[in-house]
């Protein structure tokens, strides 16, 4: 890697207290990487079990102190993207006794707070979704009803959404609620993608195949770990030095314009960063 290279990880999670935390920051900068994408943990992990929107303040907050220590490591720079894990929306049903309804009307004011992080500009993004396993008609309605509310509030933000849905190279329909929101599809990103993606921004997991399939596709997509940063999930996902390794590859096989476009410019177009020039 030369030091002119940015190299972002797209979707990684940092654990202040329980987990490696900045150990694994160390170990991404040390195989060269420089920017960081920090979504909050899901709040059941950081000690939130609550029906109260505001008590999800704190969620936000420890994300927001975590990447303000991961910045003072890294040769570039981290930024926080902030919201609710679509599972939330099981826990607030099974464990908390409320309706569907009721749920998304929770998850949705949490959005609504996650979006004045981003609105003071110390977010970057919002975080959405629905589950990725199975659940009934009216679960999946009112995720897909928060999922919409996120795009309402990205369109009003101008800021993007990332979403943790159910694996799949095609999510045109999700794309098409989003744009008629207001918000272009390209600022909707797909958290563990693989290659190919029809409809939103594919963030492409770091396997060498999948890859190669979006390095040879030539359209926007973004890389990614899902490091989890969990005592108890060792060796879960893909660790802190995977998107380093991978784009040491990558330049190995030739592929330096997919490089370019994965950590120069779809982060550009997508969220309006400059990878370049905050490096050093």
């Amino acid at each position: 890697m030369n030091d002119e290279t940015p190299v972002l990880d797209n979707h990684m999670h940092l654990d202040p207290d329980a987990a490696r935390g900045m150990d694994a920051v160390d170990d991404f900068v040390h195989l060269g990487g420089t920017h960081l994408l920090v979504v909050n943990k899901p709040s059941w992990h950081l000690g939130v079990e609550s029906t109260d929107p505001e008590d999800f303040r704190s969620v936000f907050e420890t994300t927001l102190d975590i990447v303000a220590d991961a910045t003072e490591r890294l040769p570039g720079r981290a930024w926080p993207i902030l919201g609710v894990h679509p599972g939330l929306i099981s826990r607030l049903i099974d464990d908390r006794g409320c309706s569907p309804d009721e749920a998304a009307d929770l998850m949705q004011r949490v959005l609504e707070i996650a979006a004045e992080y981003v609105e003071s500009g110390d977010a970057l993004a919002l975080k959405s979704g629905r589950p990725h396993y199975e659940v009934d008609d009216a679960v999946w309605g009112a995720s897909n009803d928060v999922m919409k509310h996120a795009f309402e509030l990205g369109a009003d933000l101008d800021c993007a959404v990332q979403l943790h849905t159910e694996a799949s190279e095609d999510l045109t329909e999700v794309a098409d609620w989003a744009e008629a929101r207001g918000l272009d599809p390209l600022h909707v990103v797909k958290h563990y993608a693989s290659g190919r993606l029809a409809g939103p921004t594919p963030s492409v997991m770091c396997k060498k195949e999948w890859l190669e399939t979006a390095a040879e596709h030539e359209a926007p997509f973004l890389m990614e770990t899902d490091y989890v940063d969990d005592p108890d999930r060792l060796g879960a996902v893909m660790g802190p030095k995977t998107v380093p390794r991978r784009v040491r590859w990558l330049r190995e096989e030739g592929y330096d314009e997919a490089i370019e476009t994965a950590h120069v410019e779809t982060p550009k177009r997508v969220y309006g960063i400059d990878t370049r020039r905050t490096l050093g």
